[in-house]
């Protein structure tokens, strides 16, 4: 079987679905398949690569717009090849309007990953496309239940979609260093909040910063981003700057912090946290998650009471009682971790997002 996936970017490229599509390919090519991921390159020349098996197109770009690529050279490649399956990952209009007009393969699966929440004009040109394309694929997969009911362009194709949530490498953050963790808390002192994420609007930052005002712990930010040097400076106005610690991007010892943090809190605002595996990754840890309520997958991988606490987006006091709440009671806390651990295993290991997306490919053909 011949698999053709299409997106903007590839591993080592730092992100979500960077590291998902790496995963789910790198699996195919482990049972016996042909898999080609076709992106676009960082500069105007095309490259072609090869990573534990998987044939890695990296096609010249012309520009970016609205933070979509934009390769005449995808076209031609989307022309030349021949898969069995392709599968595009969205949103990448530039992508999908290629497959759009000149792919050529047997079946189309898409994973949806979210609405365009915030790129308006850029949503007026691509709804015509991405109505097109939804109704002509195969088969859609949705990350959550709650994006294809709250969605409005997957809710129109209800039918066609299927539900896989995202999975990681679950082994991967509990092999964290005991010094490292010890090190962390000894540093920073606990009890101690995590946010891990790319410094982004939607992330919903500045809410949990103004939590902190009412919470009596330290929070370390890890990560890095267009919206560090504002909500830095909201953190020096709010005189947060010995509870509040912007860490920076750390990769390869993030296991560490999560290990080493009492709680993790994801405060997003808005609907472009499609799902949040960064919760997930905590609770690979045991640790305890508060999220926001966006009709997203947000509360679909937290289960409110369950594995954690989920409040109203957009709220400090809300998350400020949450994670005083938590806080509070230790009982209830590694009770939740504990749950949060099992569902992870049992629902987004990167084997189980694997098996299911390669026999919803075989289903098709």
């Amino acid at each position: 079987m011949r698999i053709l996936h299409i997106y903007k970017d590839y591993y080592p490229v730092v992100g979500g679905m960077e590291n998902h599509i790496r995963l789910l390919a790198e699996g195919a090519v482990k049972q016996g398949m042909e898999v080609t991921v076709l992106v676009t390159s960082l500069t105007h020349s095309t490259d072609i690569q090869e990573m534990n098996g998987v044939r890695i197109i990296k096609a010249g770009r012309l520009a970016t717009l609205a933070s979509t690529p934009l390769s005449s050279a995808l076209f031609l490649w989307v022309r030349r090849l021949k898969p069995d399956i392709t599968h595009l990952h969205s949103p990448y209009p530039w992508g999908e309007m290629s497959h759009l007009m000149f792919g050529h393969s047997q079946r189309t699966v898409i994973t949806y990953q979210s609405d365009i929440v915030r790129q308006k004009s850029l949503l007026k040109l691509y709804r015509p496309f991405l109505r097109r394309i939804l109704r002509r694929a195969d088969r859609i997969i949705a990350t959550s239940p709650q994006y294809i009911q709250s969605s409005p362009h997957l809710s129109q194709v209800a039918d066609k979609c299927v539900v896989i949530p995202l999975g990681i490498d679950l082994e991967r953050f509990q092999k964290a260093r005991k010094e490292e963790v010890k090190e962390l808390r000894s540093k920073y002192s606990p009890p101690l909040l995590l946010f891990v994420g790319i410094l982004r609007y939607y992330k919903g930052l500045e809410y949990l910063i103004r939590a902190m005002r009412h919470v009596n712990a330290r929070l370390l930010v890890v990560g890095s981003g267009p919206m560090a040097e504002e909500w830095q400076h909201l953190t020096l106005k709010l005189g947060l700057a010995d509870r509040v610690f912007f860490v920076g991007q750390h990769v390869e010892d993030l296991p560490a912090y999560y290990q080493a943090c009492d709680l993790f809190v994801l405060p997003s605002s808005h609907r472009s946290e499609a799902f949040g595996m960064v919760q997930v990754e905590a609770m690979a840890c045991g640790k305890a998650v508060i999220c926001t309520e966006l009709g997203t997958g947000t509360s679909y991988v937290n289960v409110d009471g369950e594995t954690g606490l989920v409040v109203p987006a957009r709220d400090a006091d809300a998350l400020a009682r949450a994670i005083n709440r938590l806080l509070s009671d230790e009982g209830s806390r590694a009770q939740m971790g504990e749950r949060g651990k099992k569902r992870a295993m049992q629902e987004f290991s990167h084997e189980v997002m694997r098996d299911r997306v390669l026999a919803l490919y075989e289903s098709l053909l």
